[in-house]
């Protein structure tokens, strides 16, 4: 009888995949030819509990890489995926693939999930991570420019930074912002979500939370 496709399995969350891992462990960390892995199948379909099981149970690495250099983070089509694999599992958020680009900045440019992209911005400022030329530092360098979030987007300030987690933010100068933002009467009106998506732009930017006075790049 031939083995089921764990890749599939994975894919549809099936109950056979467990018991199959389970009795041959070694699939876990297992990747087709193009180094797609079961963790990129558990976050692109949003499996919570499968990426979880992967990595704590089974010792996948969290920021195993496919043919392109992106981890499964690159693949978070939602904020509580990627809050699992930042904050649960410790996927890096520094990880540059192939394309000189973070999962952030791919998922920005791509510009389908952008909540996701201002999830991984405000961690990045959290960390205190900038990037320079498609170099992942601790620095006060500017940063690349990825696209603007589409007009007309509206982003609930609890999506972007939950309330438990807003003392956690290290860039004052955002939290002040913000703080003040929510506090207006008009935030959620016209104004108040044009001035927040221009907040949201400048945070994907890097143009927070980074000195001005910055280096510019020399041919």
């Amino acid at each position: 009888m031939a083995q089921p496709n764990p890749f599939l399995l994975a894919a549809d969350n099936s109950p056979q995949l467990l018991p199959l891992l389970r009795s041959n462990p070694s699939l876990a960390s297992s990747q087709d030819e193009h180094g797609y892995s079961l963790m990129h199948a558990a976050a692109s379909y949003n499996h919570l509990d499968l990426l979880r099981a992967l990595v704590n149970e089974f010792g996948v690495k969290v920021d195993l890489k496919d043919e392109d250099g992106e981890t499964a983070l690159f693949v978070a089509e939602t904020v509580e995926c990627a809050k699992v694999l930042v904050e649960e599992l410790h996927a890096s958020i520094s990880v540059i693939g192939d394309e000189g680009k973070t999962a952030r900045e791919k998922i920005a440019e791509d510009n389908d999930f952008p909540q996701v992209a201002v999830y991984l911005r405000v961690k990045e400022l959290e960390a205190g991570v900038a990037q320079v030329n498609g170099v992942v530092e601790e620095s006060t360098a500017n940063g690349t420019h990825p696209p603007p979030l589409p007009e007309g987007v509206q982003v609930n300030i609890g999506t972007m930074m939950p309330e438990d987690e807003a003392g956690e933010v290290v860039d004052p100068e955002f939290r002040r912002r913000i703080e003040e933002l929510a506090a207006r009467e008009d935030f959620q009106g016209e104004e108040g979500q044009r001035q927040l998506r221009e907040l949201i732009t400048e945070a994907l930017r890097g143009d927070i939370g980074q000195e001005r006075d910055v280096r510019r790049r020399t041919s």
